[in-house]
């Protein structure tokens, strides 16, 4: 069992080359370039957290990417972009539920915060890659406004 989530990566790129999972491989390839690219950036090593990171920009990317192939009616694309967005997603923490992030919003507003950008700078580090800040942002919307 690889070590680091960097390890496992590597490990399940190899599994996809064997596999002759092409959607997987190319996935994984650009994946690990990336996490390259930030390491280049960093001028080390990343950790499980850096790496979950580069997974979240680019989960959030083929998100985009989907987003405006459907709008450009090229639904065969976004649902790629989709596939590729699920498979980084595993390479993630649980996601939490929006009922458990309502609730921490509550919190920080029942601890003082006033505005969005209070309430978003006491939850957005709790909920990091593991609710969509889009997401939260529109939760802590709807609690604050309601």
């Amino acid at each position: 069992m690889p070590d680091t989530l960097k390890e496992r990566v590597r490990a399940d790129l190899n599994d996809a080359r064997r596999e002759r999972d092409k959607l997987r491989t190319t996935l994984l390839s650009t994946f690990i370039s990336e996490i390259r690219n930030r390491e280049i950036e960093v001028g080390g090593e990343l950790n499980d957290e850096q790496v979950q990171a580069v997974a979240i920009t680019a989960i959030k990317k083929r998100r985009e990417a989907a987003e405006l192939m459907r709008s450009n009616e090229r639904a065969e694309l976004a649902e790629k972009e989709e596939a590729e967005a699920s498979l980084l997603q595993g390479y993630l923490p649980a996601q939490m539920s929006e009922d458990n992030v309502r609730a921490m919003v509550r919190e920080a507003i029942d601890a003082g915060a006033k505005n969005l950008g209070e309430v978003m700078k006491q939850v957005s580090p709790r909920t990091k890659g593991r609710f969509e800040g889009k997401e939260l942002n529109r939760v802590a919307r709807e609690v604050l406004g309601g």
